[in-house]
């Protein structure tokens, strides 16, 4: 699920400091949430964080756009 039992994100602008990553970006090919399915291999940070705002809630898109646009356009 693209959210919590609780209504929180699952897909995130960034990591919580002092989070544990056992893995690469690399490593992930394939995300799947109710929202749809995207791969992720060979793409770019920019086309790998459209592919997974779109896989979000909707009710948490506007906050990951916002997080995008400070993170790649300013």
């Amino acid at each position: 699920p693209s959210e919590t039992s609780k209504g929180i994100s699952r897909i995130v602008p960034f990591l919580k400091e002092g989070a544990g990553v056992v893995t690469t970006r690399g490593h992930v090919h394939w995300v799947v949430t109710e929202y749809g399915i995207v791969n992720l291999f060979g793409k770019s940070l920019k086309e790998r964080a459209k592919g997974l705002i779109a896989l979000a809630h909707p009710r948490h898109r506007e906050m990951l756009e916002k997080a995008y646009f400070d993170r790649f356009v300013k």
